[in-house]
């Protein structure tokens, strides 16, 4: 099998994965709104007469949006407008090609790792990539030609640029633990153990920077708490103008966002696909006891445990998302520029000098 085939058989099975969470997550987002409201949610979606729990339902609004008349407002400057949300929807794609969703696995004698591309600087790449969507959140602001629209892409390059700030600091300190920025080479560091039997993950390590990081991606995801560029009870947002498929591209590239912050902080602080004392082939407990396993099998507990961790994190997203209120812009700038920073710097310092000691 060639690589060229490897590659391209990675990248469809992990854009199908990545899109079908998506999806997923549109309705997660409803019937988790639902219970906690005590409401049905979505149901009434069917194939051929069968409902599953509302679980149709992401293909019939993908197939409205599809069809929903796609209006541009004729005082818009038509190119921004129209290539904003592609900017927005490529720059957050694009980061889960650094991803590993497991170590690796033997076909045909071949060795495949399950990540796309192990860069060398893969942390780095993803927080660039993620650095440059704001560029869709400006240009579909200033494109619009509309003053709402562009008071929410200012808001949301303010907020994304300030909240950047901590999320960046805070993994300082994880990186001076891990000394690498190659993602796989992180996840390997948490495969070792703390006096025989905690694991090295990076929550543990580094439980300030773990919370510094989670608040500040929350912000960077835009999503209520933090959701002032999208004030709609403000007749505030960056995509105001926009309808059908663009504005269904702006709104999956929230969902993918949170995706994406998922897989950080699996990778970074929680072992991405490591399982508590599990080698490659199989357990070995720390009272001394084993239970080895197949190749196979030890992948699938690989696999299946980066993802239970994604899934976890996804749910507890949606959770904050409908349960606090949102702040006020400068409780927002406030709690980034003098809480969140100040803890970051105090949090490299603290690990500089342990580390020391």
């Amino acid at each position: 099998m060639s690589d060229i085939l490897i590659v391209l058989f990675k990248i469809m099975g992990t854009l199908s994965w990545f899109l079908t969470l998506t999806l997923y997550l549109t309705w997660l987002e409803r019937k988790e709104s639902a219970v906690m409201q005590d409401r049905v949610g979505a149901n009434r979606a069917n194939i051929l007469g069968l409902r599953i729990i509302g679980l149709f339902q992401p293909f019939a609004d993908a197939i409205k949006m599809i069809f929903k008349e796609d209006f541009t407002p004729r005082f818009s400057k038509k190119f921004l407008h129209m290539m904003a949300p592609f900017v927005s929807f490529f720059f957050v794609a694009v980061t889960i090609t650094a991803v590993p969703f497991g170590d690796y696995v033997k076909i045909a004698g071949k060795t495949v790792k399950l990540q796309i591309l192990d860069f060398n600087v893969g942390l780095l790449f993803i927080l660039a990539m993620l650095s440059l969507g704001i560029y869709g959140v400006i240009l579909s602001g200033w494109g619009s030609r509309s003053r709402f629209s562009l008071i929410g892409g200012m808001r949301g390059a303010a907020q994304i640029i300030s909240y950047e700030v901590a999320l960046g600091l805070s993994l300082i300190g994880l990186i001076m633990v891990y000394p690498t920025l190659k993602l796989s080479s992180m996840v390997h560091f948490q495969g070792e153990m703390i006096l025989g039997f905690i694991p090295q993950w990076g929550v543990f390590l580094q439980p300030l920077g773990f919370i510094i990081f989670f608040f500040a991606a929350l912000a960077e995801t835009k999503r209520v708490p933090f959701d002032l560029p999208e004030g709609e009870s403000e007749i505030i947002g960056f995509f105001a103008e926009y309808s059908g498929l663009k504005w269904g591209l702006f709104m999956m590239t929230d969902f993918m966002e949170i995706i994406i912050i998922s897989t950080l902080i699996t990778t970074l602080f929680f072992g991405g696909w490591q399982v508590p004392w599990l080698a490659a082939d199989g357990f070995h407990f720390p009272w001394g006891g084993e239970w080895l396993l197949p190749h196979w099998i030890v992948v699938l507990f690989q696999v299946g445990a980066f993802n239970i961790k994604v899934f976890f994190f996804c749910w507890l997203q949606v959770l904050i998302r409908w349960t606090y209120p949102r702040y006020r812009y400068d409780q927002l700038m406030d709690l980034g520029w003098k809480l969140l920073v100040p803890l970051s710097l105090i949090n490299i310092v603290g690990t500089g000098i342990v580390m020391s000691l």
